[in-house]
């Protein structure tokens, strides 16, 4: 197949590229260095014909960022998702657009399941940037009913894994546990987490998610699909995880719990999953956080910056 997708170069993307280009697919990757999709022309270079559009493209980072920008946020996802989809129905209608939602966008205390994404009102810290995630998926099925499109649209919830960026963008929660109980068993820097640590998250294996991902963009048809591992932990069993394989004790983390935490919880709905991909299977939890540990105790920043204290 001839594939075409935006945000290559981030997380996921550099993930999904690979995965793609091993299964024998042609594709064409594209970051906002090489196509400023803020630019209504700029896809019309690109020509296909496509099988797949993969849309990952969106403005934002982890932790408070959505806290500071909304405005922001708004315009320019807004700005790129349009563009994105104005692409698709005009020049590649023959394509299956896979477009990527957040688990954000689902209200407060709902089941997470995907009838209620839509419904409800997302938290207040994120409100803007979840709404442009629904928006997307409204754009997608508008399309889809007027012009006889094919999409999937794919929530997951936090990924994780190797290969995790380290250009001083904010981080999920767990990397931010990660880097800051590693660096406090390298260096003796004193630990500190947001929030009391009894809060919940749901973890999906990066490699898990691309791999029902790339399975999903072909066996469901217009429809919505959360992506998730089924269980969630608290920040405090993530932590004493993480302490375990650093040799860092747990007792030394201060908490402090002014500071932004999110809900309590949220855990997503797997159902549909299932049924969809019957021998899905996530990686068990306790070998992929060691896997993402190892792999930050070998990147370059952690030794760079240990050298420099």
């Amino acid at each position: 197949m001839k594939v075409f997708v935006t945000g290559a170069t981030g997380f996921l993307g550099r993930h999904l590229v690979s995965a793609l280009k091993q299964s024998g697919n042609d594709v064409t990757g594209v970051s906002s260095i090489d196509c400023n999709l803020l630019r209504d022309d700029s896809l019309r270079r690109f020509r296909g014909p496509y099988d797949q559009i993969w849309h990952l493209a969106a403005w934002t980072q982890a932790g408070d960022f959505c806290l500071h920008h909304p405005g922001e946020q708004w315009i320019i996802n807004q700005r790129i998702n349009t563009n994105v989809l104005d692409w698709w129905q005009t020049q590649q209608p023959q394509a299956r657009l896979i477009g990527i939602g957040t688990s954000c966008s689902y209200a407060p205390g709902s089941e997470l399941d995907e009838d209620n994404y839509l419904s409800g009102t997302p938290v207040p810290e994120l409100f803007a940037y979840a709404m442009t995630k629904r928006m997307l998926l409204v754009g997608m099925q508008a399309l889809a009913s007027q012009y006889g499109l094919q999409y999937v649209y794919l929530i997951p919830n936090t990924l994780y894994g190797p290969g995790y960026h380290t250009d001083g963008r904010q981080r999920h929660f767990i990397f931010d546990l990660i880097n800051k109980i590693v660096r406090g068993a390298a260096f003796g820097e004193r630990v500190e987490l947001w929030g009391d640590g009894h809060q919940k998250r749901e973890l999906v294996y990066i490699n898990d998610f691309v791999d029902a991902a790339v399975k999903l963009s072909t066996v469901a048809h217009n429809e919505t699909v959360n992506i998730g591992s089924g269980a969630e932990y608290s920040i405090r069993w993530y932590a004493e995880q993480i302490c375990k394989l650093v040799d860092y004790d747990p007792a030394s983390i201060a908490y402090d719990t002014l500071r932004y935490t999110g809900v309590r919880s949220k855990c997503l709905s797997v159902r549909k999953l299932q049924r969809l991909l019957p021998a899905f299977r996530s990686t068990p939890i306790e070998s992929a956080l060691e896997t993402a540990v190892r792999w930050f105790q070998d990147t370059e920043q952690l030794s760079m910056a240990g050298k420099e204290k």
